[in-house]
């Protein structure tokens, strides 16, 4: 048989990629989408703690490093996911920022501010009705809350002279807003549903403090 020995020997490139080849969408639009919609399956399915950026990329069928283009932190994500309204993770930073004597106050006016604006106020409501009607869904924003606010808040409190069980303080501060955006967006019960925020600020800000630093709280 005649034959070319200077013909080149086909090969196989060494670069080739291996396995199913990630998908590089040109529109970022679809690629945002594409990413929020493979986060919502991924905290579903595997809870807040359990998704991570690499795991939510794979279901993406995304490079990880994509991800992180769209989105710095997973609580930026996880509230997209969700549609949240409200990041009570940035309004606890927020507070955090100032001193620890006028934190009740200012977390219940920075809730205030965020929740009168628009239908946020409605919409977080509708997200509460969603978790207290779906076990999954109370699962995922319970350990977002807990590790991304209630932890925060608690590690602030760990320096705060005399504040014992930080924990259980956290969450106390916690239920008592939580109480408040339920009477007054969910239920709307009068006068406190059309009562000034800068009032409430006055009446609710120092019952959080006391739940935050107050003393004494002992347990049994």
């Amino acid at each position: 048989m005649d034959s070319n020995p200077e013909a080149p020997s086909p090969v196989v490139s060494a670069s080739r990629p291996r396995g199913r080849r990630r998908s590089t969408p040109t529109d970022p639009a679809n690629t945002r989408d594409l990413i929020v919609s493979a986060a919502g399956r991924e905290f579903a399915n595997r809870g807040y703690d359990g998704a991570s950026f690499r795991s939510i990329a794979r279901a993406a069928n995304v490079d990880p490093a994509l991800v992180h283009h769209y989105f710095a932190e997973k609580a930026d994500l996880f509230a997209e996911s969700i549609g949240a309204p409200v990041r009570p993770d940035r309004i606890v930073a927020a507070v955090l920022s100032g001193p620890d004597s006028a934190m009740g106050e200012n977390l219940v006016r920075t809730l205030l501010a965020t929740l009168d604006e628009g239908r946020n106020g409605q919409r977080i409501i509708g997200l509460l009705h969603t978790a207290l009607g779906h076990e999954f869904a109370a699962a995922m924003i319970r350990q977002f809350l807990v590790r991304e606010v209630l932890h925060k808040l608690a590690s602030r409190l760990e320096a705060a002279p005399g504040a014992a069980d930080p924990e259980l303080r956290a969450t106390l501060a916690a239920s008592q807003l939580v109480g408040l955006i339920m009477v007054r967006y969910g239920i709307r019960v009068e006068p406190l549903s059309t009562t000034p925020p800068e009032d409430l600020v006055r009446l609710v800000g120092p019952v959080v403090q006391w739940h935050l630093v107050g003393t004494p709280l002992t347990r049994g």
